[in-house]
């Protein structure tokens, strides 16, 4: 059964992120997920207007992302966007 992780990442600058992004899509991908949404725009249709980016993963198996997210690889990358932005992670099984 698929699974989701949904991120809201507040940033000030975006093109400070350029590091983060140079290796968060390899590390994603060594553990079988894709992107599903990358920021795109958004409208907010319920509930307080929504200012921060949205990216949605999906992977195979809600273990496939909880591997993802607590990898060493990821570990390593959290220390290069922690100083630039906040991020919040759910993640979530599909049906």
């Amino acid at each position: 059964m698929p699974a989701y992780i949904i991120c809201r990442v507040a940033v000030e600058d975006p093109s400070a992120l350029k590091a983060y992004q140079a290796v968060a899509p390899a590390i994603i991908e060594k553990y079988k997920g894709k992107f599903i949404v990358k920021g795109g725009a958004s409208v907010t249709l319920e509930g307080p207007p929504e200012s921060r980016i949205i990216v949605v993963l999906e992977f195979p198996e809600l273990a496939d992302a909880l591997a993802f997210y607590n990898s060493p690889e990821n570990a390593e990358a959290r220390k290069l966007r922690e100083v630039l932005a906040t991020f919040e992670f759910v993640a979530v099984q599909g049906v």
